[in-house]
């Protein structure tokens, strides 16, 4: 291929119909659902031939930011860039942002439009469907990716394949797409073998698509070319304007441009995808690997009598089940769920219930990571709270003070350098210290394996506001 293709990977979603193992503050494309790595791992490491591909260009939430790159950082690629999203504003802005980057860099750019949380279980099959998507988009179509389907789903869109495109096996003009059908309708399509499923995934040239959304869209372009004008380097990224970025309709590559266009394109895919957006559909893709005779897929440390066609997942404690059929349990730190196999779908109105009723489960999981590592709630009461903290080695918190609160520190693994007011303290395995209320202070890992510590915190307000900060290697100026 002439042309080495710019994957632009999209990671803005919250996955709520995976909760409580997936919130808004770790979403599901951070999780590792199906094996060691996580969804956005997985999808980088199909496009990391470098006679294929560039190194990616991750857009994301800027909460998500040192999360993505640490990932990145743990399968040992580079990206071109990461860069961040002030709000999210759906794939349409996303897509013009990746183009009009790569454009930049290339005039012969072709940027290759990737969600972060879909499973693909064919990759070969993968780069043929995107070999044939290039050859497309070097002759000017804007190429959608059709999964073959094999039921008649409800929950996704669908294409019409239209008139083959001459010389490119599987490569069809788009006939029409076709929302979420009612299940009839979705009956009618599967078995006229004239549709695909809408996959998300988009191959174009960056110039092809940045002309047609001018065409089509041309307040995106506009809103987006604003945001990348005067965006800001910070630290390893790219941190599009808020207010030009913001400016940004709420709204899909489909609408904004495919939906509309007449050079639309589709390959076929036949590449094992699903964009796993139910419990139900992990526990259907158990079963392709591993269930047990009574088709349960368990996760963790599970117990089961007389159990059936269920997915339990424990994360923390011993979970049994005894006597029932076709259910999903799924138990973290802070939260269990239970529900109905068939009402898996569904799990979204519970997290709209929580973030309605002001509940941080909704949002956050104990477990707070940061760029220098994570802490995670144990235990609370009146006037204290303990926590674990882990930090990871070369690594160092802000230099910083609390106004309310005093902390104690007991080290349990590895070496703690600390700095309390005047004087710098190191600590081993089992040593501990006292930082008292307005005492500037800070925790660094100067060893060669993570630093593992209790904390625990006594006082009258133990809020994370609670922070002014003096020096912080990360930029911040709050606690994020």
């Amino acid at each position: 291929m002439a042309v080495r293709i710019d994957p632009v990977i999209l990671s803005g979603g919250s996955g709520t119909r995976l909760w409580p193992l997936s919130r808004a503050a770790y979403p599901k494309q951070l999780l590792p659902l199906i094996d060691r790595h996580s969804m956005l791992q997985a999808t980088i490491k199909r496009v990391a031939d470098p006679s294929r591909f560039n190194p990616p260009t991750m857009i994301c939430n800027d909460e998500h930011r040192f999360i993505i790159a640490e990932q990145l950082r743990a399968i040992d690629v580079e990206p071109t860039d990461i860069v961040l999203e002030p709000v999210g504003r759906n794939t349409a802005p996303a897509a013009a942002v990746g183009a009009l980057l790569a454009a930049a860099r290339s005039p012969d750019a072709i940027i290759l439009v990737l969600p972060s949380d879909h499973r693909i279980a064919d990759t070969e099959a993968f780069l043929a469907a995107v070999d044939a998507a290039a050859k497309a988009a070097q002759g000017g179509a804007l190429v959608t990716f059709g999964i073959t389907p094999t039921t008649a789903e409800t929950g996704y869109g669908y294409i019409k394949r239209g008139a083959a495109i001459a010389s490119i096996t599987g490569c069809h003009q788009v006939a029409e797409f076709v929302e979420k059908p009612a299940l009839p309708k979705a009956e009618a399509m599967l078995k006229s073998g004239d549709f695909s499923w809408n996959s998300g995934m988009f191959l174009f040239r960056a110039d092809r698509l940045l002309a047609e959304m001018e065409r089509l869209s041309p307040e995106i372009v506009q809103a987006c070319r604003a945001a990348v004008e005067t965006a800001q380097r910070d630290l390893s990224f790219t941190r599009l304007d808020a207010a030009a970025f913001a400016e940004n309709p709420n709204t899909s590559i489909d609408y904004a441009v495919m939906e509309k266009t007449d050079a639309a394109a589709v390959v076929s895919a036949d590449i094992g995808w699903n964009d796993i957006g139910s419990w139900s559909a992990l526990w259907e893709l158990g079963l392709e690997q591993a269930g047990d005779a009574a088709n349960n897929i368990t996760m963790g440390d599970v117990i089961l009598d007389d159990v059936g066609n269920s997915y339990i997942r424990a994360e923390k404690r011993l979970v049994t089940a005894l006597g029932v059929k076709d259910l999903v349990i799924v138990e973290t730190a802070d939260a269990v769920l239970v529900a109905s196999r068939d009402k898996a779908q569904d799990v979204k109105a519970i997290v709209d219930r929580l973030k309605a009723e002001g509940r941080d489960e909704a949002e956050q999981n104990p477990r707070v990571y940061r760029p220098w590592g994570y802490y995670e709630g144990m235990d609370s009461g009146d006037r204290f709270q303990v926590k674990r903290i882990s930090v990871k080695p070369g690594q160092k918190l802000s230099l910083q003070m609390h106004h309310h609160r005093a902390e104690h520190w007991i080290v349990v693994e590895g070496t703690a350098l600390v700095s309390r007011g005047d004087e710098t303290i190191m600590l081993e395995e089992n040593q501990s210290t006292f930082i008292p209320v307005g005492t500037w202070h800070r925790l660094e890992n100067p060893g060669k394996i993570d630093l593992n510590l209790i904390e625990v915190q006594s006082g009258a307000y133990l809020g994370e506001d609670d922070i002014v900060r003096s020096a912080d290697d990360y930029g911040r100026d709050s606690d994020s």
